[in-house]
């Protein structure tokens, strides 16, 4: 059986919804993307396998590659898995190529809220509930006592992470410059966070989930280039990540920010793992309540758990949030020995989704 390795990866900077990135569509922002990784392979590629959850309409993925200038022989397909979407993206196109249906795929997920103006979509029927993300966030600190005082805690450290990675160079090795912006909007001003988190105030009455310690609404892509290692080696490309395995796993829908824990649980015990045989974990921070049950109930460490900081930082652009958890672990492969590495997301209407890597 064929092994899917991922031997590429670039993302758009980040910006908030109505920024700088207002007038670009999903596709603008797709296709500098596949040029910059797929350009030299383009007539190796079997298919653009595109997530995006705030949906113009159409089949982006196919409208982005023929804006990206690739040949009409490049197909094109679009998915929905809301903020999971780029890990299934990921998991789809690995399980082609190691049936042999296929060698060379684009991977990734973009979005761009800023020119989508129809309201949030249903995740889950009226019987059941269908909270907001707001209140789904405090479902889950209320289920698990996950305190307003460990959040904001966690939101002061992340910050501080991805900034410490922004000066050292970490970031400017992921983008590729878009109307000629080619960093994160996040890092032109440090502000006094520690100030910022213990000001906020709850979202919800009563409530321990602030603007603070919960992501913002952006606009941005990201991509992978993945293929068999066998055509890798052909092409002389360094394989980076090989991925091992991947799951997507449903519970309740009024539970969303625990899909990471549900999806690594039922991912590690299927590889007769444990978490801590994980060199690195990256889970997609919309809110900081989701990576504090993560690290609690599945006993991680702090040091294992989205090194650069994520999401409450630079930003999240919903299902492309996912393939920038892949990018982050791609570039820490690059720098570092690292063997076992994990990304995982929860969504909306409690599906979670998880991917295990291998290392160079």
């Amino acid at each position: 059986m064929e092994e899917a390795v991922i031997v590429r990866a670039k993302r758009t900077p980040i910006y908030k919804k109505n920024g700088r990135f207002g007038h670009l569509g999903v596709h603008e922002l797709l296709s500098p993307l596949l040029r910059a990784v797929g350009g030299d392979v383009v007539s190796l590629i079997d298919d653009v396998i595109i997530s995006n959850a705030v949906t113009p309409g159409g089949n982006v993925a196919r409208l982005a590659a023929l804006h990206a200038g690739f040949p009409e022989t490049v197909p094109g397909i679009t998915l929905d898995r809301q903020c999971s979407g780029g890990l299934d993206a990921v998991r789809f196109a690995a399980a082609l190529i190691e049936s042999g249906m296929g060698h060379c795929y684009i991977t990734g997920a973009a979005e761009s809220p800023s020119t989508v103006l129809r309201p949030r979509a249903m995740f889950s029927t009226p019987e059941i509930g269908d909270p907001d993300m707001t209140e789904a966030a405090e479902n889950v600190a209320r289920r698990y006592r996950i305190s307003r005082k460990e959040q904001d805690a966690y939101k002061v450290r992340s910050f501080e992470r991805a900034w410490c990675s922004w000066k050292q160079g970490f970031f400017k090795r992921c983008i590729v410059p878009v109307t000629g912006c080619a960093s994160d909007e996040a890092f032109k001003r440090k502000r006094p966070m520690q100030r910022l988190v213990e000001r906020a105030r709850p979202l919800k009455a009563g409530g321990t989930v602030t603007a603070a310690n919960s992501s913002g609404i952006h606009d941005g892509a990201a991509v992978l280039l993945i293929m068999s290692r066998s055509l890798a080696r052909k092409l002389s490309l360094t394989p980076v990540l090989t991925i091992i395995s991947g799951n997507t796993v449903g519970f309740s829908p009024l539970l969303p920010s625990i899909g990471p824990v549900k999806a690594l649980s039922e991912l590690m015990d299927k590889q007769h793992m444990v978490p801590a045989d994980l060199d690195r974990i990256e889970v997609t921070e919309a809110f900081a309540v989701k990576i504090v049950a993560a690290i609690k109930l599945l006993h991680l460490q702090e040091e294992q758990v989205n090194c650069h900081g994520g999401a409450l930082t630079i930003g999240h652009p919903f299902s492309a949030s996912g393939i920038i958890l892949c990018i982050h672990l791609f570039y820490q492969a690059l720098e570092e020995h690292l063997s076992y590495v994990a990304a995982a997301t929860g969504s909306g209407g409690g599906v979670g989704t998880s991917l295990l890597f291998h290392g160079i």
